[in-house]
C-alpha cells in the first residue's frame, strides 16, 4: 500500500493591487502612537502633514517609516494641511485619512477605479467601520439614503457632504475649488469645499462597496469643545457662502446650543473678516439642493 505524500501547504492570499495614481494624505498633531500604528496599513504612497505637533511625532515617523514623506509645518494650519499635502502628492487622486483610520485592503484601487469611471466624481466617499468591532457608523445609513437620490452618472447617492478621513478625491478638482481653507480649518471643513464642487459642476457621491476602518484615538476632545469648535466652521461657512437669512438661521441655532454655541461663536469672530473678503453667491441650484437636505421647502 503507498503512502499518500503530504498535502501542500496553502498559497499565502495574493497581495491587493497596489493603487496607480494614488497618494495617502494624512494630517495630525500630537497622536505619534497612533500615527506609528496606522501608517504601515496604508497600500499606497503616503504624505503626513504634521500640525506642529510638540510629541516627537515628525522624528518618530522618520526614525521608523522612511517610507512615508513627511511634511512638517510651523504651527497648526488645520484641514488645511490636507490642500498642502494633496498639492505635494501631485498625482491623479488623494485619498485622506485620519491618524486612526485607514482604507481596507484593495479598497484604494477599488476607489480609484470607480472614479475613473465616472469623469465627473470629484469625491467617492466610502463607507466607514468603526472599532474592532467594526460597527457601521451611523452616518453612514444617512448618506446612502441621500434625498439627492443616485443618478444614472454616478456610482451611488449623489451627496453635499463627506466624511473627510472616508474620502477620495479628484485633485484637480479639489484644488480648483481651493481644497480645505485657512478660513474654516477644522472641524467641519467638509461643508464649504463640498457647496463649491457642486457650485462647480462636480460630483459627490456615497459608495457602500469601499470602506474604511476608523478606530478612534484615545486622545480626542471632548464632547463640548468639539461642538464649540463644528460650530464656529458652521457659523463660517454660512458668511462665506450662505444668503443672509441662512447666516442668521445658523448663528440663531449656535445660540440655542448654550455655552459650546456661545463659545463657537466667539471663536468664529476673529475670522469674520476673512470671511466676508471670501464670500460669494452659490448658483440657485445649490440652494435648492441643500435645503432639500435640510428639509425646508422654502
Amino acid at each position: 500500500m503507498t503512502r499518500s505524500s503530504p498535502a501542500p501547504a496553502p498559497s499565502p492570499a495574493p497581495s491587493p493591487p497596489a493603487p496607480d495614481g494614488v497618494t495617502v494624505v494624512v494630517m495630525s498633531r500630537d497622536r505619534r502612537e497612533d500615527l506609528l500604528a496606522s501608517l504601515p496599513r496604508h497600500e499606497a504612497p503616503v504624505v503626513l502633514v504634521d500640525n506642529g505637533s510638540g510629541d516627537g511625532t515628525v522624528d518618530a515617523v522618520r526614525a521608523a517609516l522612511p517610507q512615508v514623506t513627511v511634511l512638517p509645518l510651523a504651527e497648526n494650519a488645520g484641514a488645511r494641511a490636507r490642500t498642502i499635502g494633496a498639492g505635494y502628492a501631485g498625482t491623479e487622486f488623494v485619498a485622506f485619512a485620519d491618524d486612526d483610520s485607514w482604507w481596507a485592503p484593495g479598497d484604494l484601487a477599488r476607489a480609484a477605479e470607480v472614479m475613473r469611471v465616472h469623469p465627473r466624481l470629484a469625491v467617492l466617499n466610502a463607507r466607514v467601520l468603526v472599532g474592532p468591532e467594526e460597527r457601521l457608523d451611523p452616518l453612514c445609513p444617512e448618506l446612502a439614503a441621500s434625498p439627492l437620490g443616485t443618478p444614472a452618472h454616478l456610482p451611488g447617492p449623489r451627496l453635499l457632504g463627506f466624511i473627510a478621513c472616508a474620502a477620495m478625491v479628484r485633485t484637480e478638482a479639489f484644488l480648483a475649488v481651493g481644497g480645505f481653507d485657512s478660513v474654516v480649518r477644522f472641524p467641519g471643513e467638509e461643508e464649504r469645499l463640498s457647496l463649491d464642487l457642486a457650485a462647480a459642476g462636480w460630483d459627490i457621491a456615497y459608495v457602500d462597496a469601499v470602506t474604511v476602518h476608523h478606530h478612534p484615538s484615545s486622545r480626542r476632545h471632548d464632547r463640548a469643545a468639539r461642538q464649540a469648535a463644528v460650530l464656529r466652521s458652521r457659523v463660517l461657512t454660512a458668511v462665506l457662502r450662505l444668503p443672509v437669512r441662512d447666516v442668521a438661521a445658523t448663528v440663531a441655532e449656535a445660540l440655542r446650543a448654550g455655552a459650546p454655541g456661545r463659545r463657537g461663536l466667539l471663536r468664529a469672530l476673529p475670522d469674520l473678516p476673512a470671511a466676508l473678503r471670501r464670500r460669494r453667491r452659490l448658483p440657485a441650484s445649490v440652494l435648492a439642493d441643500r435645503r432639500l437636505l435640510a428639509g425646508d421647502p422654502a
